[in-house]
């Protein structure tokens, strides 16, 4: 009796474990939602499904760190051109204590890396060595960054937070129609890339609703879950990245991944008219940068001249002009190389920086050099999260281009990262974005490549008021940007802060580049100005969570498959 009474309640429990289960999330029927107010804790990420783990964490008493490691784990699952075990980024964390950090999970140059690895036998920039296949690859960093996030700050046991994960890669999930559009797309480079076809190639196309098992990535994670970091950096998976690395004629050595760590660091923290911004330090050039567009802007009474107005367009052209052409002179990893960043963000640089604004006419490219510093004396994604404890956590990382180097390890599962291609490979030389770079982001072995990616959290009164971040390679900073701006300068609401048409100036080429639906009565004053327009595809996938007094408000991007959860 004691047996059947012990097999019965061995049932019921697994019951209603599968019951829990299937009532928290349908991995064949969901859908976006793109704005939500409620309560307690909030997320938004890139997926529906990400987002609705995350959330699902944040019920179960999980911190906005928990809920931020299990959502990037989801994403490398279900949103496989950006998220990722094979690549790395960035995380900003406000504690309830009031503590600001940061963690700094961005790749690596492997230990074989040379400076000019890139170039031909003329000396020229060969974009197609450091933008696919194993030579473009760096040390992969997310999963370091996920259990030193966890160490320090995690609080549900990391086996809760990945096994979300694994069940999706096991048992398979509908994919999006844009993800079945992205597949399609790239399956020749998936065979170009690849010598162990992946479970991505498939001889018919892909379509919307059609089932995505990846049974060797569940693999992957269950070694992660029952060894922890080794079971990336070291062990079966460890040589399988080796192993690919020799088939591909790749760097990266069994002592390159045993020897990465991610690194906590002291986030860039500033004024803005009253409110703090936490954001990202180098190797990140987001915060820098952001730093330097906020402050020129600071001088001016943007908030009068109105959203989208010719003046203040005009004027944050010019501003974020000069943050670029600075970004391209002296940017670059903080351990390797010396960067001015107290001059750069300081009041009298960025004054100065503004002399040569006129209100009237564009300032030519080619007329705006790097400022003189006095001696001393698109693919990525986002995720934005808050907890009810007043807890905030910003994340951005990133494959690089979609899926990457187009290399998925063989009998892993998952995407490499390109982001070799983020270093300078020739002083002048564009990347995939068309920034430009100098000594400062040159390649050397263990050096960190330097990033656009801006994850950011605005504090007021030393509370949570706004998480944000972006995808978008080069536009990911400018978008950060005026997000920031339409909400705390011009005051617009959430959802038309993120969603309304955006526009881009990195210096060089000499061209605003801006989305469909931007003003063309706008476009028409500043071309009379001297300003040459391009219109182009999505600038940026903004996630944003706004609290008040009385409610948490989520908005993920219209531009994408972007959603919100929470309770």
């Amino acid at each position: 009796m004691k047996s059947i009474a012990a097999l019965l309640l061995l049932l019921a429990i697994l019951s209603c474990k599968q019951t829990s289960r299937s009532q928290q999330i349908n991995p064949y029927h969901y859908t976006p939602v793109k704005r939500i107010v409620v309560k307690h804790g909030a997320i938004a990420t890139a997926n529906p499904l990400a987002s609705e783990i995350g959330a699902m964490i944040l019920k179960k008493g999980g911190n906005a760190v928990d809920a931020a490691i299990a959502a990037q784990l989801a994403l490398a699952v279900v949103y496989p051109a950006a998220g990722n075990i094979g690549g790395g980024g960035f995380m900003v964390i406000h504690l309830k204590n009031g503590k600001n950090t940061a963690i700094d999970f961005r790749e690596e140059a492997p230990g074989k890396a040379t400076r000019d690895m890139y170039l031909d036998k003329k000396g020229n920039a060969d974009p197609q060595l450091s933008r696919n296949g194993d030579l473009s690859v760096g040390v992969p960093g997310t999963v370091a960054g996920i259990f030193l996030a966890h160490k320090e700050y995690g609080k549900l046991p990391m086996k809760e937070l990945i096994q979300p994960a694994i069940d999706l890669a096991e048992r398979g999930y509908a994919i999006t129609a844009t993800e079945a559009r992205w597949l399609n797309e790239n399956q020749q480079d998936f065979k170009k890339y690849n010598t162990i076809m992946p479970v991505f190639v498939k001889e018919s196309d892909w379509h919307a609703g059609d089932t995505l098992l990846q049974k060797d990535l569940a693999h992957t994670l269950e070694l992660i879950r029952d060894s922890g970091q080794a079971g990336f950096y070291e062990g079966e998976t460890a040589q399988k990245i080796v192993s690919e690395m020799q088939r591909g004629n790749g760097m990266i050595t069994l002592q390159d991944l045993k020897n990465y760590q991610a690194k906590e660091r002291t986030p860039a923290v500033f004024d803005y008219k009253g409110y703090t911004i936490e954001t990202m330090p180098l190797p990140s050039s987001g915060g820098v940068v952001l730093q330097q567009m906020l402050g020129m802007l600071s001088n001016y009474p943007v908030d009068q001249y109105g959203f989208e107005s010719v003046k203040s367009v005009q004027l944050m052209t010019e501003i974020e002009r000069r943050a670029y052409a600075d970004r391209a002179q002296y940017l670059g990893d903080p351990d390797f190389v010396k960067v001015p960043v107290k001059e750069l963000v300081s009041e009298s640089y960025l004054k100065q920086r503004m002399t040569n604004y006129n209100p009237d006419y564009a300032t030519p490219s080619d007329s705006i050099s790097a400022g003189v510093i006095p001696p001393e004396s698109e693919e990525t994604t986002h995720l934005s999260v808050v907890d009810d404890s007043g807890n905030a956590v910003a994340v951005t990382y990133t494959l690089n281009n979609l899926y990457g180097s187009q290399v998925v390890v063989g009998h892993a599962g998952f995407f490499l990262n390109d982001e070799m291609d983020d270093f300078s490979a020739k002083p002048g030389a564009p990347n995939m974005f068309g920034l430009l770079g100098t000594e400062a982001n040159a390649i050397a072995p263990g050096k960190r490549m330097l990033s656009s990616m801006t994850p950011t959290i605005v504090l007021k009164n030393d509370k949570p008021y706004l998480v944000i971040g972006s995808p978008g390679g080069a536009t990911i900073i400018t978008s950060v940007f005026q997000t920031i701006v339409n909400i705390l300068d011009f005051n617009i609401n959430v959802s038309d802060a993120v969603n309304k048409p955006k526009f881009h100036e990195q210096w060089k080429p000499d061209v605003v580049y801006v989305e469909k639906g931007f003003p063309d009565s706008v476009k028409q004053a500043m071309e009379r100005m001297g300003y040459s327009f391009k219109e182009r595809g999505s600038i940026g996938r903004t996630e944003v969570i706004k609290m008040t007094p009385d409610s948490i408000v989520a908005v993920a991007d219209d531009r994408g498959d972007d959603s919100a959860a929470g309770y």
